[in-house]
C-alpha cells in the first residue's frame, strides 16, 4: 500500500518564455536554449566556464589491452588545475566506445568484473574521482578544487563535476583508441546527478546514464513517493527542504524559494532529461530505492520522453529497472552495455529494457509534443 504525493501536474517544456509554444523542432531548438540558461541556473547556480588552457599529459601508458593513466592540466591561464583519469583498454584495433563513469572513489564502482564485460563488447572503461574537481562538503570560501579558480562565481559542487566529465571528454577526443561519436557518461546517486547534467549540457555526449540519481537528479520534484506497508514500509523519498538543509552545496540556491512549494517550480527534472534529445538516454533505478523516488523518475521519464518523440527518436529514451535498493552493480552497467549495442548494431532494444516498469500509474502531464 502506498500514499503517494502528487503535488501539481509536471509543467510543459515546450512553452516559451513569452507564452507561446514550440511548434516543430527548430523551435524546439531555440526553446533548448531557454532551458538551458534557466534551468540550470535555477536548479545549479549555472556551469563553470570553458578552461582558458588545456593540455593532456600521459603519465603511464602500457598500449592496447592494458589500462593507461593520463593528468588533464585545466583552468585558467594565471592558475592551472590538473587531475587524473584513468583508461581500460580492450586489446583491439581501431577506434572504440568510451563509458566514463567520475565515480572512482567508489570501491564497488565500474570494478573488475564491469571492466571485463566492458572489454569483451569492445568498449574502454574510463574513470576519474570526480571530488577532485570540487569537495563533497561545504566550501563556502570557495578554496577547493575548481572552486579556487572562479572563487567569484556560485556553481555548484555538481556542477564542478559535470565540468570534469566534459573536460574528460576533451582528453578522449585526443586519443587514437577513442570513438568520438560513441563516449557515454555514467553516475550512481549524486554522480547519477552529476552524469544527468553532464550529458544535458555537452552535445558531444552519445550515451546518458544516470543511476539511482533521486530528487535533484532523475526524481520528480512534484511526486513523493511514501510507502506505508511492506517491505519498504515508513519509508519516502528524499524532499527538497532536506536537500537544502542537508547537502546545500550541490544546490541552487534559488532552489530555497520553492521548499514547500515543490508544485510551482518552474520546471521538473524532466526538463532537463529533454536537454538530452535526440540523443540516447537510459536512466536506471532500483524499484526499492524509495529515497531516490523511483516511481517519481518514472513519471518524470514518461513526460521527458515527448521530446525525443519531436524527433521521431524514441527509441533513444529508456529506463530500466531493477530489484533491489541503492548500488550501482552489474545488472546496472549491463542494461547501459546492452542499450548501446542495440544503438550501434542498429538493432531493437532487449525487453528488459523496452518494458514499461509500472503498470499501476497514470502520467504526471496532460500536454504532449507538438505534431509534426
Amino acid at each position: 500500500m502506498r500514499q503517494d504525493i502528487r503535488l501539481s501536474p509536471l509543467p510543459d517544456p515546450f512553452v516559451f518564455r513569452d507564452g507561446t509554444r514550440v511548434t516543430d523542432v527548430a523551435g524546439w531548438e531555440k526553446r533548448r536554449l531557454e532551458i538551458l540558461e534557466d534551468t540550470i541556473s535555477l536548479e545549479f547556480d549555472g556551469m563553470p566556464p570553458q578552461p582558458e588552457v588545456f593540455e593532456v599529459e600521459p603519465t603511464d601508458l602500457h598500449g592496447r589491452g592494458s589500462t593507461c593513466t593520463y593528468r588533464v592540466h585545466c583552468g585558467r591561464k594565471d592558475r592551472p588545475f590538473t587531475f587524473t583519469f584513468m583508461t581500460y583498454v580492450p586489446n583491439l584495433k581501431g577506434r572504440m566506445p568510451a563509458v566514463v563513469t567520475g565515480d572512482a572513489m567508489y570501491a564497488d564502482n565500474m570494478n573488475d568484473a564491469v571492466i571485463a564485460e566492458a572489454k569483451k563488447r569492445g568498449f574502454v572503461c574510463v574513470k576519474f574521482n570526480r571530488t577532485e574537481l570540487a569537495p563533497d562538503f561545504p566550501d563556502p570560501d570557495r578554496k577547493h578544487g575548481i572552486n579556487a579558480l572562479w572563487p567569484d562565481m556560485k556553481f555548484t559542487a555538481i556542477s564542478a563535476w559535470a565540468w570534469g566529465y566534459h573536460r574528460v571528454i576533451d582528453a578522449l577526443l585526443t586519443l587514437d583508441y577513442i570513438d568520438p561519436d560513441r563516449i557515454a557518461v555514467s553516475g550512481h546517486s549524486r554522480g547519477g546527478k552529476t552524469a544527468l547534467l553532464a550529458g544535458a549540457t555537452d552535445t558531444r555526449i552519445r550515451y546518458t546514464n544516470p543511476n539511482g540519481s533521486g530528487t535533484h537528479g532523475c526524481g520528480a520534484y512534484r511526486f513523493l513517493q511514501r510507502e506505508t506497508a511492506g517491505q519498504y514500509a515508513d519509508q519516502i523519498s528524499e524532499p527538497l527542504e532536506f536537500m537544502m538543509k542537508n547537502i546545500g552545496y550541490w544546490m541552487g540556491q534559488g532552489l530555497w524559494d520553492y521548499v514547500g512549494r515543490e508544485g510551482e517550480l518552474p520546471h521538473d527534472s524532466h526538463f532537463i532529461k529533454a536537454l538530452i534529445a535526440p540523443r540516447c538516454y537510459i536512466e536506471t533505478n532500483g524499484y526499492g530505492d524509495i529515497w531516490a523516488n523511483p516511481r517519481g523518475a518514472y513519471l518524470s521519464w514518461q513526460a521527458a520522453r515527448e521530446a525525443w518523440k519531436l524527433y521521431s527518436a524514441e527509441k533513444n529514451c529508456a529506463c530500466w529497472y531493477r530489484f533491489g535498493g541503492h548500488g550501482h552493480h552489474m545488472p546496472d552497467f549491463t542494461a547501459l552495455f546492452d542499450f548501446m549495442d542495440a544503438d550501434i548494431a542498429g538493432t531493437p532494444l532487449p525487453e528488459s529494457i523496452s518494458r514499461k516498469p509500472y503498470d499501476d500509474m497514470e502520467p504526471l502531464y496532460d500536454w504532449s509534443c507538438p505534431v509534426l
